[in-house]
């Protein structure tokens, strides 16, 4: 069985408010990556996003940006069974749909990881990453709260 997952939620903005939150990374940096994201979102570019929660910047692999639609990223994924085995990529991919009120409904697919028992626990973490993203994402664009600073550190 491949080990996958989809989160999902909906936000009181309009897409391209929503798309932005994410692709830009001053906006990104306000809500989920806590120690800093650099570069936008664009297709074919590598950036970095940092977590206070998890120190050190992550190369992000932007795969594809179709404009408040669709973005896929590919990253390294923690699930390694022996020490110093070479890291596998999962892929990232995160949908906008402009709903008829006026919300956005924002989809987060993550797959990839290997069928081990670290692997399952490693897509496991990055469920819960995910649905507190969304979760952030709404706080911060619907309330302008923060939700995670001071959540994990």
């Amino acid at each position: 069985m491949a080990y996958e997952f989809t989160v999902s939620g909906r936000i009181a903005k309009p897409v391209h408010e929503v798309f932005e939150a994410v692709a830009d990374p001053a906006s990104l940096s306000g809500y989920f990556t806590t120690g800093g994201a650099k570069g936008r979102l664009e297709t074919g570019a590598t950036v970095t996003w940092d977590f206070a929660d998890f120190p050190g910047a992550f190369p992000v692999e932007v795969v594809e940006v179709e404009q408040d639609k669709k973005i896929v990223l590919r990253w390294d994924a923690d699930g390694g069974d022996s020490p110093g085995e070479a890291a596998t990529k999962t892929t990232i991919t995160m949908t906008f749909a402009p709903l008829e009120d006026g919300r956005t409904r924002v989809s987060i697919k993550e797959e990839g990881w290997r069928e081990t028992p670290a692997g399952l626990k490693s897509s496991y973490g990055n469920c819960e990453g995910w649905t507190g993203m969304i979760c952030a994402m709404k706080a911060r664009l619907e309330y302008g709260i923060n939700l995670r600073e001071g959540l994990y550190v």
